[in-house]
């Protein structure tokens, strides 16, 4: 089958490209290679499968789209950024991308298509008080987490919360830019479907890590971060007391999440009929806290410990723990790679390599 993989040449989109091209489908790759987190073409995409240009460009997703029979959508800007005038990079990005890439696929007659989504999209992960059930805190405050207050209260009555499991129908919440666009994205989509008899799979990734991982960038994960100031010789810093819950799955579980959603985006398989949006979460399912992997990775690095400095930044939620229930009975899908092997290689793996780009388009 003939595949089109948007972000092609990125952290998780590299390596679904790989897979879909070992288990036999035609790939083709397009990336921006944008500067957030690109100065250089990765040394480990494919020149004669990678088109170097931007998903906002039309033209250019009629010609790449032309012989294709499906989209993995990855194209993206993620991670917190640097302050609010990312906006209108992230906007422009991730839901103009996105709405150009729809348009595109209905002209072409390309009605599948698997989305890069995010767990970001649920705001905070579920709670529930002792007295009231199930609860959704509202935004931490500055005061609360100035005082070291970090553990959002029940909304009803101020006492402590339990973190539980967040499944695919808990509302959705976005705390930050990236999340809006994300939810926009899902928006997008399920409306595309729809009007356009199309079947959308979204996958929600929770915190996913692993080679190729861009170093040095704040438009990327935690595990990133962490992993490029060991490289540096430094300690990770920790914000917070580092007992926020994650999820942390591994790319390489990740690309194979994609590759059960590609199979489910046919409505001859039974799984989604035409005009279906199904959203999935894709997690490991053994939550860690940000100190228990900024722990294993100076551990596994040989570097300095983690320094918990008791910073924050507002867009960031206290817990959030996915349920994967839904895409193991639906997908059949389930993450191999263990926390304590996964972050181990992690730490003594390569962070993006790359040689030198050619100027855009390429």
């Amino acid at each position: 089958m003939g595949i089109l993989v948007t972000g092609g040449a990125g952290f998780i989109g590299s390596h679904v490209a790989d897979l879909l091209d070992r288990t036999g489908h035609e790939v083709r790759s397009l990336d921006l290679l944008h500067p957030a987190v690109h100065n250089r073409r990765p040394d480990y995409t494919d020149p004669d499968r990678l088109c170097v240009g931007d998903v906002r460009d039309g033209d250019l997703l009629d010609r790449e789209l032309s012989t294709v029979d499906a989209v993995v959508h990855q194209a993206a800007m993620v991670g917190m950024g640097t302050d609010i005038a990312d906006l209108p990079e992230y906007v422009g990005c991730n839901d103009l991308g996105t709405a150009t890439l729809l348009a595109a696929m209905t002209r072409a007659g390309v009605r599948r298509l698997v989305l890069a989504s995010s767990m970001v999209v649920y705001g905070e992960g579920g709670y529930r008080c002792a007295v009231h059930g199930p609860v959704r805190p509202g935004p931490r405050s500055t005061v609360d987490l100035d005082a070291g207050r970090y553990e959002p209260p029940c909304p009803a009555c101020g006492r402590a919360l339990e973190p539980v499991l967040v499944a695919e129908d808990a509302p959705a919440d976005p705390r930050s830019v990236y999340a809006a666009t994300k939810l926009a994205q899902e928006h997008l989509c399920a409306a595309w479907a729809r009007a356009a008899g199309a079947t959308v799979v979204a996958l929600r990734y929770h915190n996913v890590y692993g080679p190729r991982m861009p170093r040095d960038t704040p438009y990327s994960g935690v595990a990133a971060l962490f992993r490029s100031a060991l490289e540096r010789g430094e300690a990770p810093q920790v914000f917070e007391d580092g007992g926020q819950w994650r999820d942390f799955v591994h790319v390489h579980d990740v690309a194979r999440a994609n590759l059960a959603a590609l199979a489910a985006t046919d409505p001859a398989a039974g799984a989604l009929r035409a005009g279906d949006f199904r959203a999935y979460n894709i997690a490991s399912g053994t939550p860690q806290t940000i100190g228990d992997l900024a722990g294993a990775l100076a551990t596994g690095h040989g570097g300095p410990p983690p320094v918990v400095t008791g910073g924050y930044r507002l867009g960031d939620v206290r817990h959030i723990v996915a349920d994967p229930t839904r895409a193991r009975t639906e997908l059949g899908f389930a993450a191999g790679v263990g926390f304590a092997a996964g972050v181990a290689d992690f730490a003594r793996a390569p962070l993006r390599d790359a040689v030198p780009v050619a100027p855009y388009p390429g």
